[in-house]
């Protein structure tokens, strides 16, 4: 009997110095960057938080701690990668994914399929089991301020 197990995710980050920022996999142009431990990719650390969250293997921050050098200044696609290979040993693989960019900028048309792809090869399903949302938070709050960005992730997994 096929098993399935959803989770979700969400991870933010301040603006700080840069010229470009790092989403699903992507180096996306903008005026500024992340202050982040690691590359400060939103949308992969929401979806590594969504795949843990649906194994019941905890978080981010259990697997991949900030206090830890070896992942300073990662790249994110290294955590996706890691949290795949504890997935297939629980004999668990990803059904598809729903990932949310909550932003006042930057603005997310021209880059949606390229994220959408990217994170579809990391997953290692198709383009199709991947969706990318980009939302403004209508000037409210620090995330309509400019202030940072955020991204939330649900996921569905199935056994293999």
């Amino acid at each position: 009997m096929t098993q399935l197990r959803v989770g979700s995710g969400f991870d933010i980050h301040a603006f700080g110095p840069g010229d470009s920022l790092m989403l699903g996999g992507v180096r996306v142009p903008h005026g500024r960057g992340v202050l982040a431990h690691s590359d400060g990719d939103v949308l992969l650390h929401a979806l590594v938080d969504a795949l843990l969250g649906a194994a019941g293997l905890g978080d981010i921050g259990l697997h991949f701690p900030d206090s830890d050098s070896q992942w300073k200044n990662a790249d994110s696609r290294r955590f996706v990668t890691a949290t795949l290979e504890m997935l297939t040993k629980r004999g668990l693989r990803v059904v598809n994914a729903d990932l949310t960019l909550l932003a006042q900028e930057p603005k997310m048309a021209a880059y949606r399929q390229q994220i959408r792809d990217a994170v579809a090869a990391l997953l290692g399903v198709t383009a199709d089991r991947v969706n990318l949302k980009a939302t403004t938070p209508e000037s409210l709050g620090a995330l309509g301020r400019g202030e940072g960005l955020a991204a939330m992730a649900t996921v569905l997994l199935e056994s293999a």
